[in-house]
């Protein structure tokens, strides 16, 4: 299915692009999510016509994502959470853990956000983490897990 991006998608494409995926990726993703729209003649040309609209919303939501990002590059996130002598968790930390421990701090970010490669922090430490705020708004935050021995 051919699809007109209505912002900046990941591995996929700029606002504007025009672009062929997957009949569900669209039918299923970008288009409830408001992200694309089917690529008709019609569409088109209602998308053009309302383009500096468009591009004009992406700038501010950039802008913003970007001012959120120099407050948020660098802070540290303390978590506490049960642990063993060793330094090992009962459980883990998870993504919902630190967005919200971030939104207790004053910064509201979602777990879908939160990038955790390596999976669930399972131990006791300092750990790197990055925050999606926007596609192109990347930032590092330390995630500092606390033991509380039972």
């Amino acid at each position: 299915m051919q699809v007109i991006l209505l912002e900046k998608v990941v591995n996929l494409g700029n606002l504007g692009d025009v672009v062929r995926v997957k009949d569900g990726y669209a039918r299923n993703f970008l288009i409830p999510q408001r992200m694309a729209r089917r690529a008709t003649t019609t569409a088109v040309a209602e998308f053009e016509a309302k383009r500096a609209e468009l591009e004009k919303a992406a700038a501010e939501k950039l802008g913003a994502a970007q001012a959120q990002g120099e407050k948020l590059n660098g802070l540290t996130v303390q978590v506490s959470q049960k642990a063993g002598v060793d330094g090992r968790l009962f459980g883990s930390v998870t993504n919902f853990d630190i967005a919200e421990a971030l939104t207790k701090q004053g910064f509201p970010v979602e777990k879908a956000q939160i990038r955790m490669p390596q999976g669930p922090l399972k131990t006791v430490g300092d750990h790197p983490v990055a925050v999606a705020l926007h596609t192109d708004v990347v930032v590092d935050v330390t995630v500092s897990v606390l033991g509380e021995h039972v």
